[in-house]
């Protein structure tokens, strides 16, 4: 058996779970992350882990599909077997997801359905498969959003509103494996410079000037801002923190 930390986190090939992979590795962390579709992608966040003298591995794992979490709690139990010779973790990151626009007068059920399937059912069923594998006094991260608080664009009405059950379920489930010393938090990002919803936030000048003048710290935030707060709230230092909503936004709208 070794002594190594290990954290598993979904969507863990770019964007902030991609930054959140790396802080954690330079905090002395080693990582399981899935993938959707980009291997390629995945091997490289890996590679990059393994630059900072960490152990990492990426599995692939579709959030949408209910019936893959059985697959994927089989595969992580012979990844870890064979990597870290053990058969826990000590923390999930629920972090997998898109940006589905539900704009007002246009919204169809498929993407209610999608959005709820990838958000919330997804995330709600894999920690229930996973949760006899998270070692007693590990951690549940579960990623919402800042626009749970801050309806900034009515076209993320429906993503807004499914992150905010996550928030909801979050509190419940702290209290549900509060007996075995697991915590669950929930870590809500504001406006960041990632691929999310396009990229709109990275790429459009126009845009972030919009946005600019809400956050009150002066700047957008950058993916290595969100991932250092994930990192931060799954330090074992936090250990007393459960059930709770922490904004990583650099005080936007306050």
């Amino acid at each position: 058996m070794t002594n190594e930390r290990i954290i598993l986190i979904t969507g863990g090939s770019r964007g902030l779970g991609r930054a959140a992979a790396l802080a954690l590795a330079e905090a002395g962390t080693d990582i399981v992350l899935t993938y959707q579709s980009n291997a390629v992608a995945a091997a490289a966040v890996v590679a990059e882990i393994e630059t900072r003298g960490r152990r990492a591995a990426a599995l692939p794992l579709d959030t949408t599909d209910p019936a893959a979490s059985d697959g994927f709690a089989e595969a992580l139990q012979d990844v870890l077997g064979a990597r870290w010779g053990r058969d826990t973790i000590d923390g999930l990151v629920n972090n997998a997801g898109f940006a589905g626009l539900t704009p007002f007068g246009g919204i169809e059920p498929a993407q209610i359905e999608r959005l709820v399937a990838v958000h919330f059912t997804g995330v709600v069923l894999l920690t229930q498969r996973l949760a006899s594998t998270i070692a007693d006094g590990g951690h549940i991260v579960n990623i919402s959003t800042g626009l749970s608080r801050m309806p900034l664009n009515p076209a993320y009405s429906v993503y807004a509103a499914v992150k905010t059950a996550v928030e909801t379920w979050t509190v419940y489930l702290a209290k549900i494996l509060g007996p075995r010393r697991i915590r669950v938090n929930t870590v809500a990002p504001g406006a960041t410079a990632t691929d999310f919803g396009g990229g709109a936030i990275r790429d459009d000048e126009a845009y972030r000037a919009m946005i600019l003048p809400t956050v009150a710290m002066g700047r957008i935030g950058e993916p290595d801002d969100v991932g250092r707060a994930i990192a931060a709230v799954l330090d074992p230092r936090m250990g007393w923190v459960t059930g709770q909503r922490i904004e990583a936004s650099g005080g936007q709208r306050l």
